[in-house]
């Protein structure tokens, strides 16, 4: 059959396109984007920092397999990151020591003059900390167009306004079919539609995971004092908020976790409520207007770990997927490691400390 490609990708965010970039050069590779454009959903929303210890330390190998390739390229601006909690949670702060003590991140654990210090206008209740250091915003628009541009450059075919509408294996290649009526072949149909992730496996006569899409809300706020840059990004050690300063500004999120359907997410005016109620607890800041408010859906598999790897019933389906909050940080790795999958290649320098296994579909049975 004529004009098969060797892998189609659908969905064309952080995921897709790093694969995408990875796989390009050694294989003839289609994108499939929903949307205008790619990006439009989790990637384009994200309030993304490199964080060692976010997703757990199961997530921590990927995070700092990348670390060095975000570093290198220039998408990293360190900032630090606080977990603070109050005198009631000193157990959940050395709890958070011990968890990650053998991970690899590097973590220290502060007192109240110690948190005082890298935080103004903290409320005195607020009396201990876990200081992660290396803790770095990324440059998502500029990470995600760095992908782009490698794709493009390796010869990858990018179809927008290309949403799935039937995919169907049949002779050895998929045959897949957009809502537009458009045609494509390929032999390897590869599931990096976030939150669609399921609903994508339901087309193709897969079995679905689980992967639920949760919303998370953030609210850019104009405070008095204005934040100064150099704020770590604060997080409640028992999850119920975080912020960091973002030119002049705050960015805020109550940390919510609403299970949503797929969609094109929106913030809900009760959860900004309920952020700002939360950081009117932790600093003394004099909140002047709400500027700007959204939300976007973070997906993940039942043990809130990605899922990476071929599917138990179909070596032609593989999952890239169910990689939540992180998938921005650990995209490097993440995509190398599944690229290499996919091409029957050993692991190199990046990946030759990870294991493969305990992201494979497999785990589920």
């Amino acid at each position: 059959m004529a004009g098969i490609f060797d892998v189609a990708i659908i969905g064309g965010g952080m995921a897709g396109a790093s694969l995408a970039a990875e796989l390009g050069a050694d294989a003839q590779v289609l994108l499939l984007e929903a949307e205008d454009r790619p990006g439009y959903h989790a990637t384009g929303r994200s309030a993304a920092f490199w964080e060692e210890c976010y997703g757990g330390p199961q997530v921590v190998p990927l995070t700092l397999a990348s670390g060095p390739y975000l570093r290198e390229h220039g998408f990293l601006d360190r900032r630090g990151a606080l977990y603070v909690g109050r005198d009631q949670d000193a157990p959940a702060l050395d709890s958070f020591m011990d968890r990650f003590a053998n991970s690899g991140a590097t973590i220290e654990r502060l007192g109240a003059h110690g948190l005082a210090q890298k935080v103004s206008g903290l409320r005195q209740e607020w009396t201990g900390a876990v200081w992660e250091p290396a803790c770095a915003d990324i440059d998502v628009a500029g990470l995600h167009g760095h992908y782009l541009a490698a794709m493009r450059r390796n010869g990858v075919q990018l179809e927008c306004r290309a949403a799935l509408a039937q995919a169907r294996f049949s002779h050895g290649a998929w045959e897949l079919t957009t809502q537009a009526g458009s045609r494509f072949h390929a032999s390897v149909l590869v599931n990096a539609g976030g939150a669609w992730a399921d609903q994508i496996a339901q087309m193709a006569g897969i079995t679905p995971l689980g992967i639920t899409p949760l919303r998370r809300t953030m609210a850019q706020l104009r405070v008095n004092p204005a934040p100064p840059r150099d704020l770590p990004l604060v997080l409640d050690v028992s999850g119920s908020f975080y912020f960091r300063p973002e030119n002049g500004r705050l960015w805020l999120s109550p940390h919510d976790e609403e299970p949503s359907l797929p969609c094109d997410a929106a913030p809900e005016e009760l959860a900004i409520a309920t952020a700002i109620d939360r950081l009117a607890k932790v600093v003394d800041w004099k909140i002047e207007a709400v500027e700007h408010k959204w939300a976007g859906l973070r997906s993940f598999a039942p043990d809130r770990l990605p899922v990476y790897g071929a599917d138990p019933a179909s070596s032609a389906f593989f999952w890239f997927a169910g990689q939540g909050g992180f998938g921005i940080q650990t995209a490097p790795a993440a995509a190398r490691l599944a690229a290499q999958m996919l091409l029957g290649k050993d692991a190199d320098a990046m990946t030759q400390g990870l294991a493969p296994e305990t992201y494979s579909p497999a785990r589920f049975g």
